[in-house]
Protein backbone atom coordinates (compact mmCIF):
# COMPACT_ATOMS: atom_id res chain seq x y z
CA UNK A 1 0.00 0.00 0.00
CA UNK A 2 1.46 3.21 -0.74
CA UNK A 3 0.77 5.86 2.00
CA UNK A 4 0.05 9.11 1.81
CA UNK A 5 3.17 11.74 1.17
CA UNK A 6 2.28 14.87 2.95
CA UNK A 7 4.38 17.93 2.07
CA UNK A 8 4.07 21.22 3.85
CA UNK A 9 4.56 23.91 0.64
CA UNK A 10 4.94 26.40 2.67
CA UNK A 11 7.61 25.87 5.32
CA UNK A 12 9.56 23.31 3.99
CA UNK A 13 12.64 23.94 1.93
CA UNK A 14 12.36 25.22 -1.49
CA UNK A 15 15.44 23.02 -2.93
CA UNK A 16 14.17 20.00 -1.22
CA UNK A 17 10.11 20.55 -2.45
CA UNK A 18 11.23 21.20 -5.55
CA UNK A 19 13.28 17.72 -6.00
CA UNK A 20 11.21 15.56 -4.50
CA UNK A 21 8.08 17.37 -6.65
CA UNK A 22 9.66 17.26 -9.42
CA UNK A 23 11.49 13.96 -9.87
CA UNK A 24 8.59 12.23 -9.95
CA UNK A 25 7.12 14.45 -12.21
CA UNK A 26 9.89 14.13 -14.91
CA UNK A 27 9.81 10.55 -14.42
CA UNK A 28 5.87 10.66 -15.51
CA UNK A 29 6.49 12.97 -18.01
CA UNK A 30 9.70 10.84 -19.13
CA UNK A 31 6.91 7.72 -19.67
CA UNK A 32 4.67 9.79 -21.53
CA UNK A 33 7.26 10.36 -24.03
CA UNK A 34 8.49 6.75 -23.81
CA UNK A 35 5.21 5.71 -25.24
CA UNK A 36 5.88 7.02 -28.00
CA UNK A 37 9.60 6.72 -28.10
CA UNK A 38 9.33 2.89 -27.69
CA UNK A 39 6.90 2.61 -30.60
CA UNK A 40 9.07 4.46 -32.73
CA UNK A 41 12.13 2.16 -32.09
CA UNK A 42 10.22 -1.11 -32.40
CA UNK A 43 8.16 0.39 -35.55
CA UNK A 44 11.74 1.08 -36.79
CA UNK A 45 12.47 -2.75 -36.73
CA UNK A 46 10.16 -2.86 -39.36
CA UNK A 47 12.75 -1.20 -41.95
CA UNK A 48 9.85 0.22 -43.44
CA UNK A 49 10.96 4.07 -44.19
CA UNK A 50 6.49 4.71 -44.85
CA UNK A 51 5.52 3.01 -41.60
CA UNK A 52 8.20 4.94 -39.47
CA UNK A 53 6.38 8.11 -41.36
CA UNK A 54 3.54 7.55 -40.32
CA UNK A 55 4.52 6.96 -36.53
CA UNK A 56 5.65 10.98 -37.48
CA UNK A 57 2.72 12.22 -38.78
CA UNK A 58 0.43 10.57 -35.51
CA UNK A 59 2.76 12.61 -33.28
CA UNK A 60 0.97 15.81 -33.51
CA UNK A 61 -2.39 13.47 -32.98
CA UNK A 62 -1.06 12.32 -30.24
CA UNK A 63 -0.25 15.65 -28.94
CA UNK A 64 -3.66 17.65 -29.67
CA UNK A 65 -4.88 14.29 -27.53
CA UNK A 66 -2.90 14.85 -24.61
CA UNK A 67 -3.45 19.07 -24.57
CA UNK A 68 -7.25 18.16 -23.99
CA UNK A 69 -6.11 16.54 -20.50
CA UNK A 70 -3.21 18.45 -19.68
CA UNK A 71 -5.42 21.61 -20.04
CA UNK A 72 -8.01 20.30 -17.60
CA UNK A 73 -5.20 18.79 -15.27
CA UNK A 74 -3.24 22.28 -15.17
CA UNK A 75 -6.00 23.89 -14.29
CA UNK A 76 -7.89 21.94 -11.51
CA UNK A 77 -3.72 21.47 -10.80
CA UNK A 78 -2.98 25.15 -10.21
CA UNK A 79 -6.79 25.52 -8.04
CA UNK A 80 -6.49 22.88 -5.75
CA UNK A 81 -2.87 23.85 -4.79
CA UNK A 82 -4.22 27.56 -4.42
CA UNK A 83 -7.20 26.45 -2.21
CA UNK A 84 -5.11 24.03 0.00
CA UNK A 85 -3.09 27.09 0.56
CA UNK A 86 -6.13 28.76 1.59
CA UNK A 87 -6.71 25.86 4.19
CA UNK A 88 -9.85 25.28 1.76
CA UNK A 89 -10.71 21.84 1.24
CA UNK A 90 -14.54 21.89 0.33
CA UNK A 91 -13.15 23.76 -2.75
CA UNK A 92 -10.31 21.64 -3.32
CA UNK A 93 -12.66 19.04 -3.89
CA UNK A 94 -15.05 20.45 -5.76
CA UNK A 95 -12.83 21.18 -8.07
CA UNK A 96 -11.71 17.87 -8.28
CA UNK A 97 -15.48 16.80 -9.20
CA UNK A 98 -15.59 19.18 -11.89
CA UNK A 99 -12.36 18.52 -13.36
CA UNK A 100 -12.96 14.54 -13.40
CA UNK A 101 -16.70 15.07 -15.17
CA UNK A 102 -15.24 17.86 -17.83
CA UNK A 103 -12.56 15.79 -18.50
CA UNK A 104 -14.66 12.18 -18.99
CA UNK A 105 -17.18 14.11 -20.90
CA UNK A 106 -14.95 16.64 -23.61
CA UNK A 107 -12.67 12.99 -23.92
CA UNK A 108 -15.77 11.72 -25.30
CA UNK A 109 -17.08 14.29 -27.53
CA UNK A 110 -12.93 14.99 -28.75
CA UNK A 111 -12.97 11.05 -29.90
CA UNK A 112 -15.87 10.81 -31.63
CA UNK A 113 -14.93 14.24 -33.90
CA UNK A 114 -11.62 13.07 -34.73
CA UNK A 115 -12.76 9.73 -35.65
CA UNK A 116 -15.49 11.29 -38.11
CA UNK A 117 -12.44 13.38 -39.69
CA UNK A 118 -9.22 11.53 -38.83
CA UNK A 119 -8.62 11.33 -42.71
CA UNK A 120 -7.95 14.93 -43.53
CA UNK A 121 -6.53 15.43 -40.10
CA UNK A 122 -3.50 13.02 -41.17
CA UNK A 123 -3.31 14.55 -44.74
CA UNK A 124 -3.16 18.11 -43.07
CA UNK A 125 -0.34 16.43 -40.90
CA UNK A 126 1.85 15.20 -43.23
CA UNK A 127 0.30 11.92 -44.64
CA UNK A 128 1.56 11.38 -48.38
CA UNK A 129 -0.15 8.52 -50.56
CA UNK A 130 2.47 6.03 -49.35
CA UNK A 131 1.88 6.93 -45.73
CA UNK A 132 -1.80 7.56 -45.32
CA UNK A 133 -2.54 3.69 -44.96
CA UNK A 134 -0.27 2.96 -42.21
CA UNK A 135 -0.87 7.10 -40.35
CA UNK A 136 -4.72 5.41 -40.65
CA UNK A 137 -4.20 2.12 -38.87
CA UNK A 138 -2.30 3.14 -36.53
CA UNK A 139 -3.61 6.46 -35.37
CA UNK A 140 -7.56 5.17 -35.33
CA UNK A 141 -6.69 2.74 -32.40
CA UNK A 142 -4.87 5.67 -29.96
CA UNK A 143 -7.97 8.04 -30.84
CA UNK A 144 -10.68 5.23 -29.81
CA UNK A 145 -8.69 4.75 -26.69
CA UNK A 146 -7.85 8.48 -25.80
CA UNK A 147 -10.59 8.71 -23.00
CA UNK A 148 -7.81 6.93 -20.86
CA UNK A 149 -4.59 9.11 -22.20
CA UNK A 150 -7.00 12.32 -21.54
CA UNK A 151 -8.07 11.07 -18.19
CA UNK A 152 -4.76 9.80 -16.90
CA UNK A 153 -3.27 13.93 -17.80
CA UNK A 154 -6.19 14.81 -15.32
CA UNK A 155 -5.78 12.45 -12.60
CA UNK A 156 -1.78 12.51 -12.48
CA UNK A 157 -2.10 16.52 -12.52
CA UNK A 158 -4.89 16.56 -9.12
CA UNK A 159 -2.92 13.94 -7.36
CA UNK A 160 0.25 15.96 -8.03
CA UNK A 161 -1.69 19.16 -6.36
CA UNK A 162 -1.75 17.64 -3.00
CA UNK A 163 1.78 17.12 -2.95
CA UNK A 164 1.27 12.85 -3.68
CA UNK A 165 3.13 12.84 -7.05
CA UNK A 166 4.41 10.00 -6.60
CA UNK A 167 1.74 7.74 -6.73
CA UNK A 168 0.93 9.01 -9.82
CA UNK A 169 4.51 8.63 -10.71
CA UNK A 170 4.27 4.90 -10.41
CA UNK A 171 0.85 4.59 -12.29
CA UNK A 172 2.34 6.29 -15.44
CA UNK A 173 5.49 3.81 -14.94
CA UNK A 174 3.25 0.82 -14.59
CA UNK A 175 1.96 1.73 -17.95
CA UNK A 176 5.25 2.14 -19.61
CA UNK A 177 6.70 -0.74 -18.38
CA UNK A 178 3.52 -2.64 -20.05
CA UNK A 179 3.99 -0.73 -23.74
CA UNK A 180 7.74 -2.10 -23.67
CA UNK A 181 6.51 -5.67 -22.81
CA UNK A 182 3.44 -5.50 -25.01
CA UNK A 183 5.13 -3.96 -28.34
CA UNK A 184 7.19 -6.38 -29.36
CA UNK A 185 4.50 -9.14 -29.01
CA UNK A 186 1.80 -7.22 -30.65
CA UNK A 187 4.60 -5.89 -33.47
CA UNK A 188 5.92 -8.83 -34.00
CA UNK A 189 4.45 -12.35 -32.10
CA UNK A 190 1.09 -11.48 -33.20
CA UNK A 191 1.97 -9.97 -36.34
CA UNK A 192 -0.37 -6.79 -36.14
CA UNK A 193 2.84 -4.42 -37.81
CA UNK A 194 2.25 -0.77 -37.23
CA UNK A 195 -1.14 -1.85 -35.07
CA UNK A 196 0.18 -3.86 -32.48
CA UNK A 197 2.34 -0.31 -31.56
CA UNK A 198 -1.04 1.43 -31.20
CA UNK A 199 -2.72 -1.16 -28.96
CA UNK A 200 0.50 -1.58 -27.00
CA UNK A 201 -0.01 1.74 -26.12
CA UNK A 202 -3.65 1.32 -25.62
CA UNK A 203 -3.88 -1.07 -23.41
CA UNK A 204 -0.87 0.08 -21.24
CA UNK A 205 -2.82 3.81 -20.45
CA UNK A 206 -5.96 1.88 -19.38
CA UNK A 207 -4.01 -0.21 -16.94
CA UNK A 208 -2.39 3.19 -15.77
CA UNK A 209 -6.08 5.00 -15.62
CA UNK A 210 -7.11 1.79 -13.26
CA UNK A 211 -4.27 2.52 -11.18
CA UNK A 212 -4.93 6.04 -10.98
CA UNK A 213 -8.81 5.90 -10.68
CA UNK A 214 -7.85 3.75 -6.91
CA UNK A 215 -6.24 6.35 -5.79
CA UNK A 216 -9.62 7.93 -5.18
CA UNK A 217 -11.86 4.81 -5.09
CA UNK A 218 -9.95 3.04 -2.12
CA UNK A 219 -9.93 7.08 -0.43
CA UNK A 220 -6.22 7.12 -0.19
CA UNK A 221 -6.40 11.08 -1.20
CA UNK A 222 -6.91 14.65 0.30
CA UNK A 223 -9.04 15.51 -2.20
CA UNK A 224 -12.34 14.09 -2.90
CA UNK A 225 -14.52 13.46 -6.38
CA UNK A 226 -17.73 13.10 -4.91
CA UNK A 227 -19.97 12.77 -7.76
CA UNK A 228 -23.33 11.98 -5.92
CA UNK A 229 -23.32 15.65 -4.35
CA UNK A 230 -21.92 17.08 -7.83
CA UNK A 231 -23.32 20.45 -8.02
CA UNK A 232 -22.41 22.21 -10.98
CA UNK A 233 -20.57 25.76 -10.58
CA UNK A 234 -20.33 27.42 -13.92
CA UNK A 235 -17.71 29.99 -12.75
CA UNK A 236 -15.82 27.33 -11.40
CA UNK A 237 -15.48 25.15 -14.32
CA UNK A 238 -14.45 28.25 -15.94
CA UNK A 239 -11.66 29.08 -13.56
CA UNK A 240 -10.46 26.08 -14.77
CA UNK A 241 -10.38 26.27 -18.30
CA UNK A 242 -8.77 29.90 -18.21
CA UNK A 243 -5.90 28.67 -16.51
CA UNK A 244 -5.88 25.38 -18.35
CA UNK A 245 -6.28 27.05 -21.47
CA UNK A 246 -3.02 28.72 -21.94
CA UNK A 247 -1.68 25.02 -21.89
CA UNK A 248 -3.79 24.08 -24.37
CA UNK A 249 -2.97 26.45 -26.84
CA UNK A 250 0.61 26.06 -25.91
CA UNK A 251 0.11 22.20 -26.52
CA UNK A 252 -2.56 22.55 -29.68
CA UNK A 253 -0.85 24.72 -31.53
CA UNK A 254 2.31 22.55 -31.02
CA UNK A 255 0.23 19.82 -32.68
CA UNK A 256 -1.20 21.82 -35.80
CA UNK A 257 2.47 23.49 -36.16
CA UNK A 258 4.24 20.14 -36.22
CA UNK A 259 1.36 18.84 -38.53
CA UNK A 260 2.88 21.56 -41.01
CA UNK A 261 6.40 21.17 -40.21
CA UNK A 262 5.65 17.43 -41.34
CA UNK A 263 3.31 18.61 -44.36
CA UNK A 264 5.96 21.22 -45.32
CA UNK A 265 8.55 18.24 -45.05
CA UNK A 266 6.22 15.91 -47.27
CA UNK A 267 6.31 18.38 -50.36
CA UNK A 268 10.16 16.53 -50.64
CA UNK A 269 10.04 12.78 -49.77
CA UNK A 270 8.61 10.57 -47.01
CA UNK A 271 12.68 10.24 -45.58
CA UNK A 272 11.83 13.68 -44.70
CA UNK A 273 9.03 13.44 -42.80
CA UNK A 274 10.34 10.22 -41.08
CA UNK A 275 13.54 12.06 -40.02
CA UNK A 276 11.79 15.52 -39.05
CA UNK A 277 9.72 12.91 -36.75
CA UNK A 278 12.32 11.08 -35.21
CA UNK A 279 13.99 14.86 -34.34
CA UNK A 280 10.53 15.74 -32.55
CA UNK A 281 10.18 12.43 -30.49
CA UNK A 282 14.01 13.06 -29.23
CA UNK A 283 13.44 16.85 -28.81
CA UNK A 284 10.25 16.05 -26.82
CA UNK A 285 12.42 13.28 -23.94
CA UNK A 286 14.28 16.59 -23.23
CA UNK A 287 11.31 19.02 -23.40
CA UNK A 288 9.30 16.26 -21.41
CA UNK A 289 12.03 16.89 -18.37
CA UNK A 290 11.56 20.63 -18.25
CA UNK A 291 7.81 19.93 -18.42
CA UNK A 292 8.31 17.43 -15.76
CA UNK A 293 10.35 20.06 -13.44
CA UNK A 294 7.80 22.75 -14.05
CA UNK A 295 4.73 20.42 -13.22
CA UNK A 296 7.07 20.30 -9.19
CA UNK A 297 7.27 23.77 -9.30
CA UNK A 298 3.82 24.86 -10.11
CA UNK A 299 1.65 23.53 -6.74
CA UNK A 300 5.34 25.14 -4.85
CA UNK A 301 4.59 28.81 -6.35
CA UNK A 302 0.46 28.59 -6.61
CA UNK A 303 0.47 27.63 -2.93
CA UNK A 304 2.74 30.18 -1.95
CA UNK A 305 1.49 32.99 -3.88
CA UNK A 306 -2.20 31.95 -2.18
CA UNK A 307 -0.46 32.05 1.21
CA UNK A 308 1.06 35.27 0.22
CA UNK A 309 4.25 33.99 1.22
CA UNK A 310 6.00 35.98 -2.00
CA UNK A 311 9.74 35.69 -0.86
CA UNK A 312 9.25 31.67 -1.29
CA UNK A 313 7.79 32.49 -4.16
CA UNK A 314 10.73 33.93 -5.65
CA UNK A 315 13.48 31.60 -4.76
CA UNK A 316 11.41 29.11 -6.26
CA UNK A 317 11.43 30.56 -10.02
CA UNK A 318 15.39 31.48 -9.08
CA UNK A 319 16.23 28.44 -7.97
CA UNK A 320 13.88 26.62 -10.84
CA UNK A 321 15.60 28.70 -13.84
CA UNK A 322 18.72 27.81 -12.74
CA UNK A 323 17.95 24.07 -12.88
CA UNK A 324 16.43 23.61 -15.96
CA UNK A 325 18.93 26.32 -17.34
CA UNK A 326 21.62 23.10 -16.65
CA UNK A 327 19.81 20.69 -18.24
CA UNK A 328 18.79 22.62 -21.45
CA UNK A 329 22.35 23.58 -21.66
CA UNK A 330 23.75 19.64 -21.29
CA UNK A 331 21.16 18.69 -23.35
CA UNK A 332 22.07 20.88 -26.16
CA UNK A 333 25.71 19.79 -26.40
CA UNK A 334 24.56 16.07 -26.48
CA UNK A 335 22.67 16.98 -29.84
CA UNK A 336 25.79 18.62 -31.18
CA UNK A 337 28.21 15.83 -30.25
CA UNK A 338 26.11 12.70 -30.72
CA UNK A 339 23.41 13.97 -33.25
CA UNK A 340 24.07 11.01 -35.60
CA UNK A 341 24.17 8.38 -33.55
CA UNK A 342 20.72 9.41 -32.07
CA UNK A 343 19.38 8.94 -35.65
CA UNK A 344 20.92 6.00 -36.51
CA UNK A 345 18.97 4.59 -33.34
CA UNK A 346 15.40 4.64 -35.27
CA UNK A 347 16.48 4.26 -38.88
CA UNK A 348 19.47 2.80 -41.48
CA UNK A 349 18.34 4.81 -44.21
CA UNK A 350 20.77 7.23 -45.66
CA UNK A 351 18.75 10.01 -46.51
CA UNK A 352 16.63 9.83 -42.87
CA UNK A 353 20.03 9.78 -41.47
CA UNK A 354 21.59 12.98 -43.48
CA UNK A 355 18.50 14.92 -42.94
CA UNK A 356 17.58 13.93 -39.04
CA UNK A 357 21.25 15.03 -38.49
CA UNK A 358 20.96 18.54 -39.76
CA UNK A 359 17.79 18.25 -38.21
CA UNK A 360 18.67 17.44 -34.49
CA UNK A 361 21.62 20.27 -34.50
CA UNK A 362 19.15 22.65 -35.87
CA UNK A 363 16.28 22.20 -33.30
CA UNK A 364 18.91 22.01 -30.35
CA UNK A 365 20.30 25.60 -31.69
CA UNK A 366 18.56 27.24 -28.67
CA UNK A 367 17.30 24.72 -26.71
CA UNK A 368 19.65 25.64 -23.64
CA UNK A 369 17.37 28.56 -23.24
CA UNK A 370 14.46 26.22 -22.99
CA UNK A 371 14.02 26.44 -19.89
CA UNK A 372 13.91 30.15 -18.80
CA UNK A 373 11.30 30.40 -21.34
CA UNK A 374 9.44 27.26 -19.67
CA UNK A 375 8.83 27.98 -16.43
CA UNK A 376 7.97 31.79 -16.86
CA UNK A 377 5.28 30.16 -19.04
CA UNK A 378 4.70 28.02 -16.35
CA UNK A 379 4.89 30.59 -13.46
CA UNK A 380 1.90 32.91 -15.47
CA UNK A 381 -0.60 29.92 -15.57
CA UNK A 382 0.46 29.08 -11.89
CA UNK A 383 -0.09 32.72 -11.04
CA UNK A 384 -3.12 33.14 -12.96
CA UNK A 385 -1.37 35.90 -15.41
CA UNK A 386 -3.51 34.55 -17.92
CA UNK A 387 -2.94 37.37 -20.77
CA UNK A 388 0.82 36.54 -20.18
CA UNK A 389 0.57 32.73 -19.99
CA UNK A 390 -1.67 33.35 -23.23
CA UNK A 391 0.96 35.29 -25.15
CA UNK A 392 3.73 33.29 -25.00
CA UNK A 393 1.94 29.78 -25.64
CA UNK A 394 0.75 31.72 -28.66
CA UNK A 395 4.14 32.87 -29.63
CA UNK A 396 6.47 29.82 -29.35
CA UNK A 397 3.86 27.56 -31.81
CA UNK A 398 1.86 29.78 -33.23
CA UNK A 399 2.71 33.75 -33.94
CA UNK A 400 6.20 33.23 -34.60
CA UNK A 401 6.21 29.49 -35.43
CA UNK A 402 3.56 29.28 -38.23
CA UNK A 403 4.48 32.34 -40.46
CA UNK A 404 8.04 30.93 -40.43
CA UNK A 405 6.88 27.63 -41.55
CA UNK A 406 5.21 28.76 -45.16
CA UNK A 407 7.73 31.40 -45.69
CA UNK A 408 11.25 30.11 -45.52
CA UNK A 409 10.78 27.01 -47.17
CA UNK A 410 10.05 29.43 -50.40
CA UNK A 411 13.41 30.90 -49.78
CA UNK A 412 15.54 27.67 -48.44
CA UNK A 413 13.81 24.56 -49.28
CA UNK A 414 13.94 22.06 -46.76
CA UNK A 415 16.49 23.50 -44.16
CA UNK A 416 13.94 26.68 -44.61
CA UNK A 417 10.90 23.61 -42.39
CA UNK A 418 13.99 22.50 -40.40
CA UNK A 419 15.22 25.88 -39.48
CA UNK A 420 11.53 27.51 -38.80
CA UNK A 421 11.47 25.98 -35.06
CA UNK A 422 15.03 27.54 -33.94
CA UNK A 423 13.49 31.07 -35.37
CA UNK A 424 10.38 31.12 -33.03
CA UNK A 425 12.20 29.84 -30.84
CA UNK A 426 14.75 32.80 -30.77
CA UNK A 427 11.68 35.23 -30.62
CA UNK A 428 9.74 33.51 -28.02
CA UNK A 429 13.03 34.08 -25.89
CA UNK A 430 12.64 37.62 -26.43
CA UNK A 431 9.60 38.18 -25.62
CA UNK A 432 10.12 36.38 -22.21
CA UNK A 433 12.43 38.50 -21.44
CA UNK A 434 10.20 41.53 -22.43
CA UNK A 435 7.52 39.78 -20.25
CA UNK A 436 9.84 38.66 -16.92
CA UNK A 437 10.99 41.83 -16.71
CA UNK A 438 7.71 43.63 -16.63
CA UNK A 439 6.32 40.91 -14.00
CA UNK A 440 9.58 41.37 -11.72
CA UNK A 441 8.84 45.12 -11.66
CA UNK A 442 4.91 44.44 -9.88
CA UNK A 443 5.81 41.24 -7.91
CA UNK A 444 9.04 43.17 -6.31
CA UNK A 445 6.85 45.60 -5.17
CA UNK A 446 4.60 43.08 -3.68
CA UNK A 447 7.70 41.25 -1.73
CA UNK A 448 8.52 44.88 -0.17
CA UNK A 449 5.20 45.58 0.91
CA UNK A 450 4.68 42.00 2.32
Amino acid sequence: MIKKEKLDLGKNNINSLLLKLSIPAITAMLVNAIYNLVDTLFVGMLNDTNAMGAISVAFPLFILIAAIGQMIGIGSSSLISRFLGENNNKKANNVASHSFISGALISIIFTLILILNLNPILKLFGATNNIILYAYDYSKILVFLSFFNIMNMVLNNMIRAEGNSKYSMIGIILGAILNIILDPIFIFTFGYGIKGAALATGVSQIISFLFLISYYIKDKSIIKINLKDFNFDKNLLSNIFKIGFASFCRQGLSSLSLGLINYQASLYSEAAVASIGICLRVISIALYVILGFNQGFSPIVGFNYGAKKFKRVKETINLSIKYTSIFSIFTTIVFFIFSKQIISLFSNDLEVLKIGTITLKAFGLLFAFTGYQQVYSVLFQALSENKKAMLLSLSRQGIFLLPAVFILPKCFGLLGVIFAQPLADFLTIILTYILSKDFHKDFDKKIKAA
